[in-house]
């Protein structure tokens, strides 16, 4: 079957070349840890897009070359270093392929080659739409509607005192939430701060691309009520509800290759539950740094009231953690 679509992307990548009028598509953003490999999962089960499983290793990799505006050149010896990455695989674009976009030995403009990458995808899968699942895109949707102004975004929202039970156990929280400097001194806090400044990120990016081109989604909802939720969906997207979606788990099963933090499993609600899970301390400090949030986004706060002891703590990790921000010079959201 692999060999089958390689050869079918071979024959038709000048297609690749050439098309600009759709995709990429859609993209899928939210907090780590938040449901969006379980959305990706959903989405590509539908027969008419396909969605490619996270890029943020492939727009790193040219940032640190110096490449990062739209018209900036991708020259072959670029294309070759991108090739050797350990995770071009998860793409399963066939090599040849992406070295045919630079074949001539010239270099061509960083959105189209980005644009080629999407198109080989969806070419590869034989779908006639292609996505991307990028949890930490959620700090760029303005930058993405630059380069692609018509592709619609889906952001994932989920409790975030539940994302905070899932990242405590997360393989990968020690190159993530962990790398900030406060995580040592209290892990719950800086989760708190670290999911708020990503949801809001995310909102203020919402509404500079508009509500036409943008969606927010909780997680609590499509697990409670996957059905409606994937009808909604659809219709934001233009495309015809498909049952698939909600079978996307059928014939899968086990540790997934691509992504091992993430089994296969058909949509199961109370994975996580903060209320019987989390120690009444760490709810109270993840709320007295996010509760504001949580309320805004329609959650239930078990502490409207957090002690002073705990609200002067976490004043000072938040400052901590707003200082090491702007070290690594990275954004804030307006009135941070």
């Amino acid at each position: 079957m692999m060999e089958q679509r390689a050869e079918n992307s071979r024959r038709t990548m000048p297609e690749a070349m050439e098309n600009y009028a759709r995709n990429p598509y859609l993209f899928i953003v939210g907090c780590a840890r938040s449901g969006t490999t379980l959305l990706q999962r959903i989405v590509d089960a539908h027969p008419l897009i396909a969605i490619i499983h996270e890029l943020h290793w492939v727009t790193s990799y040219f940032k640190q070359q110096k490449v990062r505006r739209p018209e900036d050149r991708v020259t072959p010896e670029l294309v070759a270093g991108l090739l050797e990455n350990h995770r071009f695989a998860r793409l399963r674009i066939a090599r040849e392929d992406v070295k045919g976009l630079v074949g001539s030995g010239e270099s061509i403009p960083y959105v189209k080659f980005l644009t080629c990458i999407f198109e080989l995808y969806r070419l590869a899968n034989g779908k006639p739409l292609v996505g991307n699942k990028t949890p930490a895109y959620v700090r760029h949707l303005s930058a993405l509607h630059t380069l692609w102004p018509q592709a619609k975004f889906i952001h994932l929202i989920r409790d975030g005192r539940d994302v905070c039970l899932s990242a405590m156990s997360w393989s990968r929280a020690d190159v993530t939430v962990g790398r900030f400097v406060t995580w040592g001194a209290d892990p719950v806090s800086t989760t708190a701060l670290w999911w708020k400044r990503k949801v809001v990120l995310g909102q203020e990016g919402g509404r500079s691309v508009g509500s036409g081109l943008y969606r927010e989604i909780r997680y609590e909802s499509l697990v409670a009520q996957p059905t409606d939720e994937c009808e909604a969906l659809c219709e934001f997207l233009d495309l015809p509800y498909d049952d698939a979606m909600l079978r996307f788990a059928e014939g899968r099963s086990g540790v997934d290759p691509v992504d091992p933090d993430h089994p296969w499993m058909p949509l199961t609600s109370g994975i996580r539950d903060w209320r019987s899970q989390m120690p009444e301390a760490d709810i109270e400090r993840f709320e007295a740094v996010a509760g504001d949030l949580l309320e805004e986004l329609g959650y239930e706060r078990a502490f409207p009231s957090p002690s002073a002891e705990t609200l002067e703590h976490v004043s000072n990790i938040r400052e901590t953690f707003t200082q090491d921000l702007r070290t690594r010079g990275q954004s804030l959201p307006e009135g941070w």
